[in-house]
């Protein structure tokens, strides 16, 4: 079978994956002595796999004609034992989604409870956690954006639910601190995107800091930029924590090749009486080597 390459990622991908797939196994062995029904949610699922980079030689492959493929969180999320009651797998990119049709087919035994949407995920999300009855439904959420696609109203609602456990992928270095230049002069349709993020302004007096210096014509006032990673990080999880019922305080960033964060992996729980046990288990898993 011929698959649309979602060619992305390295060692920092397999290691976001298999920190996700270790609560999916626990999530679902806690919930399955349960009575709830229990929903996997991916709102950004892609084709299903992902390929890993190859080498510069391919001599260094082990087949060199075959393409590497290997399982995304879509295919992991349906390999979990025990199984969720419901999977829900979003993809807004047509041709993406069209391979992503071919799980059902891969694994037809799942096939009547896989809910395949070809949507917006902002859009979609909002309207699905407001407008579902969570009372006696519960889910874990995947959110994996390639960049600053997630509005802050979609983790509101996300939030609001209080039924949900969210993992979320947050643009730390891939987008985030580029952002934010060194002067605070920062473009305004940036400025509107980083308020959609963040769900208002505060951000920009917590990354910046204004001094006086002297100048040939007396003092004069200089914007500098004090948000770090370390910064950025810490303002995203104490916004996290305003709106759910636990989060954990170890989110892991993620390094490229060069040792520099590119995303911070985050979790938070929306269950008041689940969040705690929710959370021993993330930040058990996020501290993990």
């Amino acid at each position: 079978m011929k698959k649309a390459k979602q060619g992305f990622g390295g060692e920092w991908t397999t290691e976001k994956l298999e920190r996700v797939r270790k609560y999916l196994s626990a999530y679902t062995t806690i919930m399955s002595h349960q009575t709830f029904r229990f929903a996997y949610i991916d709102a950004f699922a892609g084709t299903g796999y992902r390929t890993i980079k190859k080498p510069d030689s391919q001599e260094e492959l082990p087949f060199p004609d075959l393409d590497s493929f290997l399982d995304g969180s879509a295919r992991i999320a349906l390999q979990v034992q025990p199984r969720f009651t419901k999977y829900i797998f979003i993809e807004q990119s047509e041709s993406r989604f069209n391979e992503l049709q071919r799980l059902k087919e891969e694994f037809p035994q799942l096939q009547s409870d896989v809910i395949l949407v070809n949507a917006d995920a902002n859009s979609y999300l909002k309207d699905l956690c407001s407008s579902y009855s969570w009372k006696n439904n519960r889910a874990v959420l995947f959110l994996d954006p390639f960049g600053l696609e997630v509005d802050w109203e979609t983790i509101e609602a996300i939030a609001n639910t209080k039924a949900i456990d969210l993992w979320y992928l947050f643009p730390l270095g891939v987008a985030v601190n580029r952002m934010l230049t060194k002067n605070g002069q920062i473009r305004a349709i940036w400025r509107e995107r980083l308020n959609l993020l963040f769900g208002d302004d505060g951000w920009y007096d917590v990354f910046y800091r204004t001094i006086k210096t002297p100048g040939l014509f007396g003092e004069k006032e200089v914007t500098e930029k004090i948000g770090d990673f370390d910064l950025i990080s810490e303002y995203f999880v104490q916004r996290l924590k305003t709106i759910f019922a636990g989060v954990a305080d170890n989110p892991l960033p993620l390094l490229n090749s060069h040792n520099n964060p590119l995303y911070l992996l985050c979790f938070a729980s929306g269950n008041p009486k689940g969040a705690k046990t929710a959370i021993k288990i993330a930040q058990d898993i996020l501290r993990r080597k």
